[in-house]
This record gives C-alpha cells, sequence and structure tokens, in this order.
C-alpha cells in the first residue's frame, strides 16, 4: 500500500520544514510527500526550489481558496492508495509511525481507514489523547478521532466526496460523518503532534460551532449534543484559568486524559 502525504501551507516556512523533517526522518518512507503551499509570498516556494528535497516531495504554489480547497488539490494530486493529511506544523510522533500505518492496512485489506492516539497540548501540557471511533459519539465532534492520525484509502473520497469548500473548519468532521460506516480501525499509539497554534485550536469556539451545524446536517439536533455543546464551552473557558489548568493536571496524574 503506497501513502500519500498532504501537507497544506500559507506564510509559515519553518513549520513546513519542521513538518517535513519528521516525514523524512521515517524508517519506511512515503510514497510521496505533497506540499500545497497557498502563500501570499514566495518564502516556501523558494526554499523547497533551492534546497535539495528527496524524489518523493511535490509541491503547487497557487492561492486557494481556503482549507478545504488546499486539502482538496493535494487529494487530487495524490496517487497513492492511502492519504494522510499532515498540516504543516503538524509533525509524524516519531519514526515508526508509518511502518506501524502500513502494517495495519497490509494485515486487514478490507479496511478503509484507520486513525491513532494524538500528542496535543491541553491545559498548558502536553498529552496524548484518542479513543476508537464510535459512530454513536459523533454528537460529540472529533473527540478522540483526529485528522493529523486518519489514514485513509484514496477510495473512500472518490466514493463520498472530496472536502465541502464551504465549511472553513470543520471540513474534516463533515468528511467523518459521510465515511462513518466504513471499515475502520484504531491503532493503540500516537501517530501525530498536533501544532497548538493551528486554527482549530486558536478559534476553537468557532470550529466546535461549525462541527455542530454539520452533526445537524447528517443526524438532526438532539438533546444529548446541546448538551455536550454547554459541556464543551463550559471546560474551555475553564481550561482558560489557573484553575482548570491546575484541575487538568490532576486529571492527566490520574490517567483520566481519554475520560
Amino acid at each position: 500500500m503506497r501513502i500519500s502525504i498532504i501537507t497544506i501551507c500559507f506564510n509559515n516556512l519553518p513549520d513546513v520544514i519542521r513538518t517535513s523533517k519528521s516525514v523524512d526522518d521515517q524508517v519506511e518512507l512515503p510514497f510521496e510527500h505533497i506540499i500545497i503551499d497557498g502563500s501570499t509570498n514566495d518564502e516556501i516556494k523558494s526554499y523547497l526550489e533551492t534546497n535539495p528535497q528527496p524524489p518523493y516531495r511535490s509541491w503547487v504554489c497557487e492561492r486557494d481558496h481556503g482549507i478545504a480547497d488546499a486539502f482538496n488539490k493535494g487529494i487530487r494530486k495524490a496517487t497513492g492508495e492511502i492519504t494522510v493529511l499532515l498540516n504543516s506544523g503538524d509533525t509524524l510522533y516519531d519514526n515508526t509511525v508509518l511502518q506501524r500505518v502500513h502494517a495495519t492496512f497490509e494485515a486487514d485489506k478490507d479496511l478503509k481507514w484507520c486513525h491513532g492516539k494524538l500528542n496535543i497540548m491541553r491545559g498548558g501540557i502536553w498529552v496524548i489523547v484518542g479513543k476508537p471511533f464510535e459512530k454513536s459519539k459523533l454528537y460529540r465532534g472529533m473527540r478522540g478521532t483526529f485528522h493529523p492520525t486518519m489514514y485513509v484509502k484514496r477510495e473512500l473520497y472518490d466514493k463520498h466526496g472530496l472536502f465541502d469548500i464551504s465549511i472553513k473548519m470543520a471540513m474534516d468532521y463533515d468528511f467523518l460523518c459521510r465515511i462513518a460506516d466504513e471499515k475502520n480501525t484504531f491503532i493503540d499509539y500516537p501517530l501525530a503532534t498536533f501544532d497548538p497554534t493551528g486554527v482549530s485550536s486558536t478559534s476553537y469556539l468557532a470550529a466546535m460551532d461549525e462541527t455542530y451545524k454539520v452533526y445537524q446536517r447528517y443526524f438532526g439536533k438532539p438533546f444529548r449534543q446541546t448538551v455536550w455543546r454547554w459541556r464543551l464551552t463550559f471546560l474551555h473557558h475553564l481550561l482558560e484559568s489557573k484553575l482548570g489548568k491546575l484541575l487538568y493536571r490532576l486529571k492527566t496524574a490520574l490517567k483520566l486524559e481519554n475520560a
């Protein structure tokens, strides 16, 4: 199974370099690494063109119409059977990630997508979170399932369509809703480290609003979703406080970060 890594970027060369290094350090290298650069300057393009790059790396440098449009450009360009969206700033957790993913798909030819744990900053500390996907809990948003750890067979985009360009931040959740019935599995190991400066982190509440609108598009508006939204909003504001950070450190000390 050939793995295509897609990295979108925008005026952030240091992040592109960091992400690319995590790809190049893999024990098992990808089939291709595609960089989609929508920058307003030529810094990333110039770097890629003037510094030696591995043969599996290619790039497209042109303006786009947002994150979903950039994702779609990468997917259209990808030729591997498996794709992963590793945004600039995000990194593969260690050098065994692609090896683990490849082995997972080889062990089950009927598998359509898989995901794993994520190293992420919460409450001012780094924690590893993630749990097996459950369609019945989609009302909670992408709790336990994260797009930098999602490895998806290219055929699912042909079957279910590409990302919705009308959605600004929750396009990955929208796609997850569409593929919820496809055969998947969970790799009980961290597959990526998430950049805490990304738009879904810095605009958390706006991203959450989009997520719940997407859920209602597919599944209606159950009361439990409203309650969960209240809960997340409260916890988000709590984690911004000193008390919240202290309580979260206690929670992680008790090994409850996945609860």
